[in-house]
């Protein structure tokens, strides 16, 4: 069945909003928006606005701002075509339709950022970055992504899998030539072009640990015994009651999560149930997952009562909890109720009042400065995609291996191998190597219109 090349769907979210924007993309957007607004021009300007009423078999369905943007120089890299109406769902729909009737078929999800892809408008990290962008719910992620969309990681990648790429053309070279024993290729060279390109992928992998937590969120566990305030220093935090506050020691069996953004940046909140010994295998079921997210977090705090918990106990606390949850997330001991009689604040230990908000500026400084501590090295590219990782790691794998071989004098026929295996896993972060099912996955999660 023949499937129309032009493409179109409403590219902001159907609602009653003042505004909305139907786009159009491919050889033919012009001639079938001209079916819908007869009263345009044939041969239309490029970047030029057009106001015109659009119409249906019914009729009149409202008047449209007209914009044509010329392949390449459009999102696409085809002719596109947007039209802004009133955002009545009513004319959305029914415009919409009048274009699909006109002789455009409804875009895919991520389909318009997939043609821009294929049509080299932006390589494949580029692309990610669009969703990565659309997604982004704090400034940290939003920048983080517009790093990405700029195309400085993928035009590293690309330049340095070039130099690869002649270095192994100049092996293969010496491999016509294996009886008269020459060298085009300088291993020297060549070493030196490994280690950069080993460093970098060892780099750019570390930063990962960065990069993932600014996009999903850094996740804060709240931890502490009965009554410690956790669930009042999370509603403080939050500034609305969302979780239950009481007296009696228990109260929160299960955890509580909440997403709240702090200097700019998303962090996910984890309420926990109080950690104590107990009989009741309700309440341990919560203790041992308070455990459990205590050990998945970034960052987690151990909250004292200060009216009961001396600051070197609670210290000590602490270090017991990082021993049990292991190296990865950072505890940081923390004295609440200061405000209580008979408190005892600490001396090296921070101190809050969760009931009166005494202590909480400081508390989230505290919070940032272990998002900037996460961060490792200088360089100003950081991965936020596991995918890449996982490309990179392969890349390094292979690399180390090519170095292996110079340092063994291995021949140049295995040593080309490890060089395009290594040239491969980098092309996939770019897009020069794809599959199907790759593109599939990666613009299937993308939203209808983008």
């Amino acid at each position: 069945m023949y499937e129309p090349d032009t493409i179109a769907a409403i590219s902001t979210a159907p609602g009653a909003g003042a505004i909305a924007l139907l786009r159009l993309s491919g050889a033919k957007a012009w001639e079938v928006v001209g079916r819908v607004a007869p009263s345009l021009p044939l041969e239309p300007l490029p970047r030029r606005a057009y106001y015109a009423p659009v119409i249906d078999l019914d009729g009149q369905v409202d008047e449209a701002l007209i914009t044509f943007f010329k392949g390449p120089a459009s999102y696409t890299g085809e002719d596109v075509v947007e039209l802004g109406v009133h955002g009545s769902v009513y004319i959305q729909q029914r415009l919409l339709q009048a274009l699909l009737d006109a002789g455009a078929r409804l875009a895919r999800p991520g389909e318009f950022t997939q043609r821009a892809f294929l049509n080299r408008k932006m390589d494949l990290s580029q692309a990610e970055a669009v969703a990565d962008l659309i997604a982004s719910q704090s400034a940290a992620q939003h920048r983080l992504a517009l790093q990405q969309l700029r195309g400085g990681f993928g035009a590293r990648i690309e330049e340095l899998r070039q130099q690869l790429i002649d270095f192994a053309a100049l092996i293969e070279l010496e491999l016509d030539f294996g009886e008269e024993d020459v060298q085009f290729a300088q291993r020297i060279e060549l070493v030196a072009l490994l280690d950069r390109l080993v460093d970098l992928c060892t780099e750019l992998i570390d930063s990962f640990r960065y990069g993932n937590a600014i996009k999903q969120g850094i996740p804060v566990a709240i931890v502490g015994a009965p009554n410690s305030g956790k669930s009042t220093l999370l509603n403080a935090l939050l500034n609305e009651d969302r979780a239950i506050v009481s007296e009696i020691a228990g109260t929160t069996r299960d955890t509580v999560e909440e997403l709240m953004t702090v200097g700019g940046v998303l962090f996910r909140f984890i309420d926990t149930a109080g950690l104590r010994k107990t009989t009741d295998s309700i309440e341990q079921l919560g203790i041992e997952r308070s455990y459990k997210k205590a050990a998945e977090a970034s960052l987690v705090i151990l909250l004292g009562d200060a009216s009961h918990v001396a600051e070197g106990a609670l210290r000590t606390d602490a270090n017991m909890l990082q021993q049990r949850i292991g190296a990865g997330p950072r505890v940081v001991p923390v004295l609440n109720k200061c405000d209580v009689a008979g408190a005892r604040p600490g001396k090296e230990t921070l101190s809050i009042s969760a009931r009166s908000g005494a202590g909480l500026e400081a508390l989230q400084q505290v919070f940032l400065d272990h998002v900037s501590g996460l961060r490792n090295g200088p360089g100003d590219i950081v991965v936020t995609n596991a995918r890449h990782v996982d490309a990179l790691s392969k890349a390094r794998s292979a690399l180390m291996e090519a170095k292996k071989a110079i340092d063994l004098g291995i021949s140049g026929e295995l040593l080309s191998i490890d060089l395009r295996r290594a040239q491969h896993h980098l092309g996939e972060i770019t897009g020069r190597i794809t599959t199907d099912d790759l593109l599939g996955s990666i613009f299937g999660r993308f939203c209808i219109g983008k």
